[in-house]
């Protein structure tokens, strides 16, 4: 946490945060033409960001893209927002608030996470049913091999698809796959109008990587979700449900309790 506030103490760093937050996924050259700085100063202040984990690189062929992760941010709400409700670190929340409700991009999502865990179960929690249930209300049915389907139970709505199926599956460093069909019956259930299934059903079918690294005693979890269209509706409905999960997915790892969910949360006693 020291070096989040260092990074941010820095008044050329937050003004490269403020540029990705406007218009995530830029080059290091798009970043200095927008920003007229030199190149090798927005280099070095690149990797204290990086270093501080605010800034997640991903590479797109030979072109090193930078986005924007809110995961520190959230772990600064939690340790001191949380716990004082001062209302001199508000500002504090106001920028949680922008990293989180502003489009990271039209295109894709990247959030990356630092867990105290093993690569094995952080592995076993993105797969195995008894861990995904308690964090996400979700089970997979799947075998976890390349081209193999993932059907989704989800509150008692089983989603199945031919084109639901497994793209990438290196245990215990990288798993891709294809995002779940808007069938009917989950339509139903969660209310969602005939307007927006249409829009969803019309747009290409998104997928969903998960990359783990170890790093000394933790383990570095960077998803990416892309394959979107410019204004898609789904992109829109997952931006703001990965930061939640994610953060319920570490506290069960590192607690052995996931998060309580917004319901949960405001029927606890103030």
């Amino acid at each position: 946490m020291d070096e989040v506030f260092k990074a941010l103490a820095d008044a050329s760093r937050r003004r490269l945060l403020d540029s990705l937050n406007a218009r995530n996924g830029q080059s290091l050259r798009e970043l200095c033409a927008g920003l007229d700085m030199a190149r090798q100063s927005v280099s070095k202040h690149l990797a204290v960001l990086e270093s501080a984990n605010l800034v997640t690189p991903v590479w797109r062929g030979r072109e090193k893209l930078h986005y924007l992760n809110a995961a520190p941010i959230n772990a600064i709400t939690e340790r001191w927002i949380s716990q004082y409700h001062r209302e001199r670190v508000h500002v504090l929340a106001d920028l949680k608030r922008a990293l989180e409700e502003e489009p990271m991009s039209d295109l894709e999502f990247v959030y990356t996470n630092y867990i105290r865990t093993t690569p094995e179960r952080l592995w076993r929690a993105l797969t195995d049913p008894a861990f995904t249930s308690r964090y996400w209300g979700v089970t997979f049915e799947s075998e976890w091999q390349i081209g193999s389907t993932v059907a989704w139970n989800v509150n008692g709505v089983r989603m199945a698809d031919h084109a639901q199926v497994v793209l990438e599956a290196d245990p215990y460093s990288r798993l891709s796959y294809t995002w779940h069909t808007i069938t009917p019956e989950f339509a139903a259930a969660y209310d969602m109008s005939d307007e927006l299934v249409a829009k969803m059903a019309g747009e290409p079918r998104s997928k969903v990587t998960f990359t783990i690294e170890p790093v000394g005693e933790m383990v570095k979890l960077t998803v990416t979700h892309d394959g979107f269209e410019p204004g898609s509706a789904i992109r829109e409905g997952i931006q703001h449900g990965w930061p939640e999960l994610l953060s319920s997915l570490k506290s069960l790892l590192e607690t052995g309790d996931p998060l309580p969910s917004p319901d949960q949360a405001a029927a606890q006693p103030a």
